[in-house]
């Protein structure tokens, strides 16, 4: 048996894909990391649930403790819209040992109604029929999906079903030393060929050795440097997706700089133990002065640095878009149909553009809803939180990642190469054919 179809047996259990094959249409689907490729499913609008009766659902989630002030608050804001629901919220440890736990709940026909999912696990989850899709609720009760961003929806998208709506979603931007560089008179650089010029003027070199390296970018993630590769033109996969395509020539002109600009000595790769900290320490200690880390960590640094922080948007070339990252929130598949109709309740509202900012800012993450955004609200909060700003600015150019099975597991081959970059300076020309070959060999067993 071929790892695709052991994977779903596994996860999948007892459990059936439904589809209903008439009615109304699915329209949303991301497929490819840039913008998804699925055809529209058909399928029927849920029926109207008049029942009141009393239900208990749990939900199962790895909201980190500085969120559950925000959680607690939308519990019982829930509570009092949907008297009869009661939700118990579960925390199941980070993403990694939530996976897990859903998997072993699957098996043993025992499963919460509703569910964070790290958003690069969604498709193997959809694809194995654990998640259900929610395109009949979505359709009987009208809910808006173009008041998401198109990005952050479609990342929840998979094979034209609609698995999950985005729920803490986190996006890798720069956030930089504003107080250096406006007396240094330069700006971060929106493009690659601002890059050469900018680290010129902000590099700092003592002896020959860099004191204050430009900016830095973490290797331990093939979240943080895949927007890269793309923008230079660049694919993780063919069109097809059935084969590598991170040896080509375009997809490694962005390591290519990353490897000239490490060792010219501007720029520093986070790896390793402890990197992120590292990374971030030197960043506030003023070794670095331009740091790329997910939005999620805005807060933390405009709150630690003593210095004025900004933020940008990660630079482009060819093109200029930034992946998700973040958990979404999904209905379990093997709920039973009263359960169903709750989930979808609690989804809607966790979800929804009434209390998209509160939730925003009381987790740390990005709000999800263009209509919330651009509410009175919305305007308050970049009043009190303007380097969100740079973010929201290019809400529409945050987009999936690479949906496919597979990814989660091959991924690692590439990062390798990141690493070898990072910790012992080879030159990555050497080794991503080698890392594709692998690549390959992973993808042939999901065939």
């Amino acid at each position: 048996m071929n790892k695709k179809k052991l994977a779903t047996t596994m996860m999948a259990g007892a459990l059936a894909v439904v589809v209903t094959a008439c009615g109304g249409q699915a329209t949303n689907g991301g497929a490819n990391g840039t913008g998804g490729n699925s055809e529209p499913v058909d399928v029927e609008p849920a029926k109207v649930v008049e029942d009141t009766s009393p239900v208990t659902i749990q939900y199962w989630h790895s909201h980190a403790e500085a969120q559950m002030e925000g959680l607690n608050y939308m519990l019982e804001e829930f509570s009092k819209k949907y008297p009869h629901i009661t939700v118990e919220a579960v925390f199941q440890g980070g993403y990694d040992d939530l996976h897990k736990k859903l998997q072993a709940a699957v098996a043993a026909k025992d499963v919460p109604a509703v569910t964070n999912v790290e958003v690069s696990s969604l498709p193997t989850f959809g694809e194995s029929g654990v998640f259900a899709d929610l395109t009949p609720w979505i359709l009987r009760d009208q809910t808006p999906l173009d008041d998401f961003s198109e990005g952050m929806i479609n990342s929840y998208a998979f094979n034209g079903k609609q698995y999950g709506f985005p729920l803490i979603v986190s996006t890798s931007v720069f956030v930089y030393n504003k107080t250096l560089l406006d007396e240094l008179n330069v700006q971060p650089p929106q493009t690659w060929s601002e890059i050469d010029a900018f680290n010129e003027a902000v590099t700092l070199k003592e002896n020959g050795q860099t004191t204050r390296y430009a900016f830095s970018v973490p290797g331990w993630d093939a979240w943080y440097f895949d927007p890269w590769m793309i923008n230079g033109g660049g694919q993780i996969l063919t069109d097809d997706q059935s084969a590598s395509a991170v040896e080509t020539p375009e997809s490694m002109r962005y390591i290519e700089n990353f490897y000239k600009w490490k060792t010219d000595g501007h720029m520093h790769i986070g790896y390793g133990k402890g990197a992120s900290n590292t990374m971030r320490q030197m960043f506030l200690d003023g070794e670095i002065a331009m740091v790329q880390h997910t939005s999620a960590n805005i807060k933390m640094y405009r709150e630690n640095a003593d210095f004025e922080i900004g933020v940008s948007f990660i630079p482009g070339d060819v093109t200029r878009i930034s992946n998700i990252g973040g958990a979404g929130i999904a209905m379990m598949e093997g709920a039973s149909e009263l359960e169903k109709e709750a989930a979808w309740k609690f989804i809607e509202f966790m979800t929804s553009a009434e209390h998209n900012i509160k939730w925003a800012e009381a987790v740390g993450y990005l709000p999800t809803r263009k209509s919330a955004i651009e509410s009175e609200e919305g305007k308050q909060y970049f009043e009190r939180w303007p380097q969100y700003r740079a973010v929201l600015e290019h809400f529409d150019d945050v987009t999936p990642r690479l949906q496919h099975i597979a990814y989660p597991e091959f991924r690692s081959h590439y990062i390798e190469v990141m690493g070898e970059l990072a910790l012992n300076n080879v030159d990555p020309a050497t080794l991503m054919p080698q890392a594709a070959e692998k690549i390959n060999e992973v993808l042939a067993d999901y065939e």
